[in-house]
C-alpha cells in the first residue's frame, strides 16, 4: 500500500506528464476498438433499413444518392420524376408502390410527402391522433414532437426553398393530426403529409377567395358573365382550413407532377426479377435500384477504409508505446537521488522496481477506463454520427 501511495501521488503531482501518457494508451486502443464499434453499429443500421426496402425508383443518376434520401430523407435534394411512374408500376400489376416527394422541409426538418402506406409498410404506430388524411393533415415523428413540444392540434410551417421565391409559392401552414410512437429510425426526425399537400408547397395547387362573392370585389379585374378573371390583390391562402378546403384546386394533369422517389413492393420474387427487366432500357429516364446491393457496396468501401486505418494506427501505436518507454526510462535517470534517498530510509531492495512498476500499471489502468469510457460512448451515439457523417 505505501508503493501505491508514494505511486499515486508521484503522478497526481506530475499532471501534466501523466495526462499526455494516459491520452495516448487510451487513444491507442480506442482507434480500433471505437472504429470497429462505429462501423459495426452503421452496417446494423444502414442495412436494416435498407432489407425492408426491396426496391426504390427515382429519376437518373447516383444510386446511393436516390437511396439514401429516400431511406433517410437527407443529403443532397435528388432529382424529381413525374407521377406517371407511380401509375406505371400500378398498372404493371407486379408491385405495390408507395410514393415519396421529400424536397420541403420545416425549420430543418423534412417533410415527406407520401401515403398512409408508407406508414404500414414501415410499421409506424400513432401515440396520439390519426393518420394524415386530407390536404393540410400533418403527422410528427417522435423526436420532432419532444424536441419542439408539439403535439395534435398544433401547427407546424414549411420553410420556403429560398428566401426570394420568385414563383410566388409561401409556406404552408399545416395542422398536426397525429404523433407517431418512436420507431428509432430516421421516421422519428420527420414530418409526414399527404404527397398532394407537398405538391401545394410546389404552387401546382392553390386556394384563393371566392371571387363570385359582393365582399371579393376588389380582387375581380373583369367580370364576363361567369367569366371572373382576377387581379394581382386576389390572396392565396396559405393555410388549409375547413373553411378553405374546398376553394384549393390543382392546376394541370397530376400524373405530371413530381415524385422523388417510389418504394416498390413487389408481390414475390418472380414479380421482383420481371418488375426490374422493365427497367434496364438505356433511354428509359427513370432508374430502378435494389437499396441493399447500394448499401452493401457503400458498407464495403467503408470496411476497405477501416482496414487502412487500423494499420497506420498499428504503426503509431508501436511508436507511441516506443516513446512512453522512453519517457519512463528517462525518468529513473532524473529520479536516481529520489530512489537513493528511499533507500537510505530503508526501503526494502526491490521498491524501486515495485514503484516502477505501479506506476505504470496506473498509467496503463487510467489508459483503459478512459478508452473504455470512449467506447461506450461511441457506441451509444454511434447511429447518430455515422448518419452525419454519411449524409452530410
Amino acid at each position: 500500500m505505501g508503493v501505491l501511495h508514494i505511486a499515486w501521488r508521484y503522478l497526481a503531482h506530475n499532471r501534466v506528464k501523466t495526462t499526455i501518457l494516459v491520452a495516448s494508451i487510451a487513444l491507442l486502443v480506442f482507434v480500433p476498438v471505437g472504429l470497429r464499434v462505429l462501423v459495426g453499429h452503421s452496417a446494423a443500421q444502414l442495412t436494416a433499413r435498407a432489407d425492408v426496402t426491396p426496391l426504390v425508383i427515382g429519376s437518373k443518376g447516383s444510386p446511393l444518392e436516390l437511396v439514401l434520401r429516400s431511406l433517410y430523407f437527407e443529403g443532397a435534394t435528388p432529382g424529381t420524376m413525374r407521377f406517371e411512374q407511380v401509375e406505371r408500376v400500378v398498372a404493371s400489376g407486379l408491385a405495390q408502390a408507395i410514393p415519396i416527394h421529400a424536397r420541403f422541409h420545416a425549420r430543418g426538418t423534412p417533410i415527406v410527402g407520401t401515403s398512409v402506406d408508407y406508414l404500414e409498410h414501415r410499421g409506424l404506430s400513432l401515440a396520439a391522433g390519426r393518420p394524415m388524411a386530407v390536404l393540410g393533415d400533418c403527422v410528427l415523428g417522435a423526436d420532432v414532437a419532444r424536441e419542439r413540444g408539439l403535439g395534435v392540434g398544433d401547427s407546424v410551417i414549411s420553410s420556403p426553398e429560398s428566401v426570394f421565391d420568385l414563383a410566388g409559392v409561401y409556406p404552408l401552414k399545416m395542422t398536426i393530426v397525429g404523433v407517431l410512437a418512436p420507431s428509432f429510425t430516421p421516421d422519428d426526425r420527420s414530418v409526414f403529409v399527404d404527397i398532394k399537400t407537398t405538391w401545394v408547397m410546389e404552387g401546382l395547387c392553390h386556394g384563393h377567395e371566392d371571387l363570385s362573392r359582393p365582399e371579393a370585389s376588389s380582387g375581380v379585374l373583369e367580370r364576363e358573365g361567369e367569366l371572373i378573371t382576377a387581379n394581382a390583390s386576389v390572396v392565396q391562402y396559405t393555410e388549409i382550413t375547413p373553411d378553405t378546403l374546398d376553394a384549393f384546386h390543382f392546376h394541370g394533369d397530376p400524373a405530371g407532377f413530381p415524385v422523388t422517389a417510389i418504394i416498390a413492393m413487389p408481390r414475390d420474387a418472380k414479380a421482383s426479377a420481371l418488375l426490374q427487366g422493365r427497367y434496364q432500357a438505356p433511354d428509359d429516364p427513370v432508374q430502378l435500384v435494389r437499396p441493399r446491393e447500394v448499401i452493401d457496396e457503400l458498407l464495403g468501401t467503408v470496411f476497405t477504409v477501416q482496414g487502412y486505418v487500423i494499420a497506420a494506427v498499428v504503426f503509431v501505436g508501436g511508436a507511441t508505446l516506443a516513446t512512453t518507454a522512453l519517457v519512463f526510462l528517462l525518468s529513473l535517470r532524473l529520479r536516481r537521488r529520489e530512489f537513493q534517498t528511499l533507500a537510505r530510509i530503508g526501503a526494502p531492495r526491490g521498491a524501486v522496481r515495485a514503484l516502477m512498476f505501479t506506476e505504470v500499471a496506473l498509467v496503463v489502468l487510467l489508459g483503459l477506463a478512459l478508452a473504455g469510457l470512449l467506447t461506450v460512448l461511441s457506441s451509444r451515439y454511434a447511429p447518430e454520427l455515422v448518419r452525419s457523417l454519411v449524409l452530410s
